[in-house]
């Protein structure tokens, strides 16, 4: 079985997640904890894209993240 890097583990959670706001918010939180500096922008330019709906959700995150 090939390793799966964090980045498309987080990818692949936030898919099964994104009918939950709250979760969806609870998993992008601990997925930027876990992730490389370049891998926190490739992930929220994939976040906006994918999960429009979220564009607000993943925004506030980004910055909470970027704060602390």
């Amino acid at each position: 079985m090939q390793k799966r890097n964090m980045f498309e583990l987080s990818k692949n959670i936030l898919q099964k997640v994104s009918f939950d706001k709250t979760l969806f918010r609870k998993e992008l939180t601990k997925a930027l904890q876990w992730l490389k500096k370049e891998e926190q922008f490739l992930l929220f330019v994939w976040c906006v894209t994918t999960f429009h709906q979220y564009t607000d959700l993943v925004t506030e995150v980004y910055k909470n993240v970027a704060q602390s």
